[in-house]
């Protein structure tokens, strides 16, 4: 089973082949945000491909449409609910800036 890797928070766990990232982090309580139910339709899933990326599934036009809308975009930017795990990866969450508006009451 593949290893991944969960940065900043330093977690790794194990995941079976064909899982999306989205489904293995909420299998093992890693937090990542997906509005939208990891239907590709929101970009609030969006995380950052350490290592790995040429083992991921190839993005879809929806997934180059919705990744548009993302803060702090970068090459190896992807969406969680659209990455099928085939081998080991290492994975950044990219702090969210609205995570601090959050908490103004």
């Amino acid at each position: 089973m593949p290893k991944v890797k969960f940065l900043p928070l330093e977690k790794e766990i194990m995941a079976k082949t064909g899982v999306t990232i989205l489904d293995a982090a909420l299998d093992n309580n890693i937090k990542i945000d997906h509005n939208c139910g990891g239907n590709c339709a929101c970009a609030t899933c969006h995380i950052v491909v350490e290592k790995g990326l040429d083992t991921l599934n190839e993005m879809s036009e929806d997934e180059r449409d919705m990744l548009d809308e993302v803060e702090n975009l970068t090459e190896t930017s992807r969406l969680a609910c659209q990455c099928k795990i085939s081998s080991d990866l290492v994975i950044t969450i990219p702090e969210k800036e609205t995570d601090e508006d959050d908490d103004i009451s």
